[in-house]
């Protein structure tokens, strides 16, 4: 088996969105799995195939996705969000683009805004300074869209596939070879950070990452920490970046 696709859905909102985004991504892969995670997710019926693992109780977004990894054999494993649609050609395009490369972990698309404009991400991976900036009310000051063009890549060519530190994990193609090495995602994050630190120790592990732009998929980017402070989402994204600096304890000289 080729590809398999994986979706994590908590709640009736997320499943509404994955109803709308399924037909898109289920004819590009070989078999698909439904992560239903916690109560009155997932009620009624697909309207696609799919197997559903159901949770009763809710569990973070990287214990999902090895979940769904677990229950899947494609050679490459394709994780998207509900809200992620792929054009007809993005995981064929991200497959052959791996193919080509043997040491290509994760290829992430291009990802665009639903206004057609470029959504950032591909990324740097974090800084001190920067997360400083992003993540409490010194961005009003300094946008970081604006200021920190080096850590989104703002400025890089759009049209050409590149090798990047790390990109968003709303939608990832990633070698399970690689997988198996690395033992999955670190289930000990709930929620933020979980990519960057998947990515990060690919990067260790001697796995190149690439974004592949002729690989499309629409994504409504919802950035709930990025619009208000002092929230439960902002405490979980806080404990997440302290995770990865105990991990990754290097990190700490990366101050800008």
């Amino acid at each position: 088996m080729k590809v398999s696709g994986i979706v994590i859905v908590t709640g009736a909102e997320e499943t509404e969105l994955m109803r709308q985004s399924a037909p898109a991504l289920q004819p590009q892969v070989d078999e698909l799995v439904v992560v239903a995670n916690g109560p009155n997710s997932v009620d009624g019926d697909l309207p696609v195939a799919a197997q559903v693992i159901r949770n009763h109780e809710l569990r973070g977004f990287s214990a999902n996705i090895n979940a769904g990894i677990a229950a899947t054999s494609g050679e490459y494993v394709i994780v998207s969000n509900p809200d992620a649609v792929p054009e007809p050609d993005a995981i064929a395009e991200l497959v052959g683009f791996a193919d080509a490369h043997p040491r290509c972990g994760v290829a992430g698309p291009k990802m665009v805004n639903p206004d057609g404009t470029l959504q950032a991400s591909r990324r740097r991976f974090p800084t001190i300074a920067g997360s400083i900036v992003r993540r409490t009310p010194i961005r009003l000051l300094f946008p970081p869209l604006r200021w920190q063009r080096r850590h989104y890549l703002l400025d890089a060519p759009s049209g050409e596939p590149m090798q990047v530190d790390t990109m968003l994990g709303a939608f990832l193609l990633m070698r399970r070879t690689m997988l198996d090495e690395l033992g999955g995602w670190d289930p000990g994050y709930q929620l933020y950070v979980d990519d960057i630190d998947f990515n990060y120790r690919a990067m260790k592990a001697g796995w190149e990452r690439w974004w592949v732009p002729s690989a499309v998929v629409h994504h409504e980017y919802q950035a709930v920490i990025d619009k208000r402070f002092f929230t439960r989402r902002n405490w979980w994204h806080a404990k997440a970046m302290a995770r990865f600096l105990r991990k990754h304890p290097e990190r700490l000289l990366a101050f800008w």
